[in-house]
């Protein structure tokens, strides 16, 4: 009789299982041995390196230099604007907004919170993401038309 009962809550067990369907994992969850959350890597060659000794060079190493003080001064809670003005505060013109929720050795922790339909974010929001403060610098030259 032990036996039955204990078949039969397997066969609950399993069956109950199944109705649920396949596991997803929740892809802004971060764990000590696999993460979901993908890192943005910085470019193997920055954006001014490229221009060579082009005129705009030096104009370039001074957007440069700011992307860097700006992108190492964030700090969490911080809001930036992903789209239409990265580097300065949110305004409207800005079509991505995220914030700051977590710091590392050089990289930020982003999570977008609201994108225009406009936007290439638009389908992103409430994503994280770990960005190298390359990859930051290089969006802010990037906005800038370098």
């Amino acid at each position: 009789m032990r036996w039955t009962w204990a078949g039969l809550v397997a066969l609950v067990a399993v069956a109950g299982c199944k109705q649920v369907g396949p596991y997803q994992r929740d892809p802004n969850e971060e764990d000590a041995f696999v993460s979901n959350v993908p890192v943005i890597r910085a470019p193997a060659q920055d954006r001014c390196a490229a221009l060579g000794k082009a005129s705009v060079r030096g104009s370039c190493d001074d957007a440069l230099y700011l992307a860097q003080e700006y992108s190492r001064r964030l700090a969490v809670g911080d809001e930036v604007c992903l789209e239409g003005g990265f580097g300065e505060e949110p305004g409207a013109a800005c079509k991505a907004r995220a914030a700051v929720i977590d710091t590392g050795p050089n990289r930020v922790k982003l999570e977008v919170r609201s994108a225009r339909p406009d936007s290439r974010w638009f389908k992103s929001e409430m994503r994280h993401a770990w960005y190298e403060e390359g990859a930051l610098v290089d969006l802010y030259l990037a906005e800038r038309g370098y």
